[in-house]
């Protein structure tokens, strides 16, 4: 069956948004709230709950409508659609009140459920992949660990076969909603004799299983978005096991890479962004300054940049195609846009963002303040993606490996 043309697929697109949302109000002038400017949530949990509830909602329109996981493959359970069309919903999207979408969310729907599309076996894409795409069930990402964050294939994480079963120890860090969460997208040593690589393999683990404690961690902003996660013998089914034994480290590359495209390229409002910024500049009346004005042209200029190489990336993509190393550019350059613009903003308002003098849209900015260096640590730091540019797209020379042996002979293992 032949695909629609882009462009009367785009009527249709519009058509259908008009249905389930309301158009786009323009933005206030002044007068953002800390929700508005924060970078991650920082909300109460009956209030996150009544917010997923709302994102479910849409998630689940979109889905029973055609529209979810556009360009990944029908055999996989998408539309089979390309990159082309996958760019004009999102343009066409912008142009409603979407609800504003969550780390658990994103994680679900463009993370967790394509890497079971691709790597899961036909039961399990039946049974998981479209619950998570049409957000029926939640799923966190639990790969980090505290020793090992940016060099992911250092995890010490245990799985051993026990019959039909495995048995998983370890912990895990810096898990976003983790509470609220019915699945795991989990990494785990299976093979310790082999190099770090290897020796991974992915689970689905239940939330709800015994032996699985989650803790929050308060943030320096005062929220709790992330979670500790402790696995003391928590047994998995083996029909839960995504993809091989030691096929771990794959799914791990496949599913981080779409991270990096949706950090850098989702829907979801992340912080303060130019418009917010020149809206400050004119209730400052500094709009005329001329100093003022080059910054305000220079993270216009950056942020234009960044859509036009998010746009390119995905154009580049073939559809369904696993997202390439390009996708470090757009989250490198996301993260680096948010920073500038929580410098610009401080810059124009001085001690106004540092205490709360009751005017609206000042002190609210501490918000984007405190969580955007936490960007460039979320989805793999600055510098792995640094890394990643430069030795799989410049084809730089890589840098010295001294870890090429079993994971059993490194030090500390």
């Amino acid at each position: 069956m032949s695909q629609p043309k882009v462009d009367e697929w785009r009527d249709e697109v519009r058509q259908w948004l008009a249905t389930v949302l309301e158009h786009r109000q323009p933005a206030a002038t002044t007068g953002h709230t800390a929700a508005d400017l924060a970078v991650f949530h920082n909300l109460p949990d009956d209030e996150e709950r009544r917010l997923l509830d709302r994102c479910r909602a849409y998630q689940r329109a979109r889905h029973d409508a055609g529209y979810q996981a556009l360009t990944l493959p029908k055999e996989n359970g998408g539309q089979g659609l390309t990159a082309a069309h996958a760019a004009v919903f999102a343009q066409e999207e912008a142009a409603f009140d979407v609800p504003p979408s969550t780390e658990l969310i994103s994680v679900t729907v463009r993370l967790v459920a394509m890497a079971v599309s691709l790597f899961g076996t036909p039961e399990q894409r039946g049974t998981y992949a479209r619950a998570f795409l049409r957000t029926d069930l939640l799923a966190c990402q639990l790969f980090s660990e505290p020793g090992a964050g940016s060099d992911l294939a250092a995890l010490r994480t245990r799985a051993r076969p026990d019959g039909e079963n495995w048995v998983i120890d370890g912990q895990k860090v810096w898990t976003s909603g983790a509470q609220f969460a019915d699945h795991g997208l989990l990494l785990a040593r299976t093979d310790p004799d082999v190099v770090k690589q290897a020796g991974i393999t992915a689970f689905l683990v239940p939330m709800d299983s015994p032996g699985v404690e989650i803790r929050p961690i308060r943030q320096m902003s005062g929220g709790a978005s992330f979670n500790e996660v402790f696995l003391s013998g928590v047994r998995v089914p083996d029909e839960l096991r995504i993809g091989r034994p030691g096929q771990g480290w794959e799914v791990a590359n496949a599913t981080l890479a779409f991270e990096r495209t949706a950090s850098g390229s989702g829907n979801r409002r992340k912080g303060g962004t130019f418009d917010d910024v020149l809206a400050v500049a004119r209730s400052l009346h500094r709009n005329g300054d001329p100093l003022v004005r080059q910054r305000l042209a220079d993270l216009y200029v950056r942020g234009v940049l960044r859509a036009a190489t998010v746009d390119r990336v995905a154009r580049a993509s073939a559809a369904g195609g696993r997202p390439g190393p390009e996708a470090s550019l757009t989250k490198l350059m996301a993260s680096d846009l948010l920073t500038r613009t929580g410098q610009v903003a401080a810059e124009l308002m001085g001690a106004r963002i540092g205490a709360d003098t009751g005017e609206p849209g000042t002190f609210a900015w501490t918000e984007h303040l405190l969580g955007a260096p936490g960007y460039r640590l979320a989805g793999g730091t600055d510098q792995i993606q640094r890394n990643l540019i430069g030795e799989r797209v410049l084809k730089l020379p890589g840098e010295p490996r001294v870890d090429r042996v079993p994971f059993s002979e490194l030090s500390g293992n």
